[in-house]
């Protein structure tokens, strides 16, 4: 979820693009990361974009309002390969991890499970979708390659000063790092489910510190023990407060775990994002055998229009 240079459109020109796409675009709403349209976090899905500019894509993502719609500009259903791309209702962004495990949903839908290629503009994504026992589709999509490093004494205290955390709140046994998994994130591992909790940050002043380094969310986490963390993940920068899940960041939090030789090679982390929210998600992280990649996996489901 890396923003490009993307520019917000005037109101006039976003009713302009909005009246032109509603007429070429079947606009479809998921939620991923949740088997309850109530939980996980919510995307804009369109399945056939090809007629769609970029001025047109931003103006729909605009006026869905989630933090991310996932549009698939040309495909082959045949061979189940698809060009994918994303916008947050203020600019493109690079990838979604959501937004990718809901399009695959309802790809699957319509097609059949079965594995998926996406091209996007942070590189190939695999993702794999079967059907489980209760008849739901769940996504599993193996990332590009993650890296991790520790994060500099600049960057980590611009932050926290916009969060208005202190470094004495935070775990000394998870340092924090800019972790990449598509884009890149900050990790900073609160001490306490109770700092993770109390959540109210300066939006505007941590929004001109990710710009500053090109971050796409705060990836804040909790370690309630060796396999299950909880996380928040403010989103400034996207307009978005906070996401109630992020793929994205789940693959880029499994690659620092890896740095840090805190994830298995064989073997799942599992992640509550959203509960603060009101929007429980649950996402599963594992390693790729013998290479950087990390798979994530979730369900998602469609949110009809009545709970939209």
């Amino acid at each position: 979820m890396t923003s490009s240079a993307a520019e917000t459109p005037t109101p006039a020109t976003t009713a302009a693009a909005v009246a032109d796409a509603d007429a070429d675009a079947d606009i479809l709403r998921y939620t991923a990361f949740a088997s309850d349209p109530d939980g996980g976090n919510p995307a804009g899905v369109v399945l056939d974009a090809t007629r769609l500019d970029e001025q047109q894509m931003l103006a729909i993502a605009a006026e869905v309002g989630y933090s991310e719609t996932a549009f698939i500009t040309a495909g082959d259903e045949q061979q189940r390969r698809f060009t994918l791309r994303y916008f947050s209702p203020l600019a493109e962004v690079a990838f979604c991890g959501h937004a990718t495990v809901a399009t695959s949903v309802a790809l699957a839908e319509r097609i059949g499970p079965g594995t998926l290629l996406f091209d996007t503009p942070a590189g190939e994504i695999t993702v794999a979708t079967e059907t489980d026992g209760q008849g739901a589709v769940r996504a599993t999509l193996t990332s590009v390659p993650t890296r991790s490093r520790p994060a500099q004494d600049a960057e980590v205290d611009a932050t926290l000063s916009a969060l208005g955390w202190n470094r004495s709140e935070l775990d000394a046994a998870l340092p924090p790092h800019v972790a990449f998994g598509g884009n890149e994130h900050l990790v900073l591992a609160a001490g306490s489910s109770a700092r993770l909790a109390d959540l109210d940050y300066d939006f505007e002043a941590l929004a001109g510190v990710m710009r500053q380094y090109g971050w796409t969310t705060v990836h804040l986490v909790w370690r309630e023990s060796a396999d299950r963390f909880h996380a928040r993940d403010p989103f400034p920068v996207g307009g978005v407060v906070e996401d109630p899940a992020t793929g994205a960041a789940a693959a880029a939090f499994g690659g620092y775990l890896r740095t840090l030789g805190l994830l298995p090679a064989a073997g799942v982390v599992a992640i509550r994002q959203g509960e603060d929210m009101g929007r429980p998600s649950d996402l599963l992280i594992e390693a790729e055998p013998g290479g950087a990649r990390i798979r994530v996996t979730g369900h998602a489901v469609r949110i009809t229009d009545r709970q939209g």
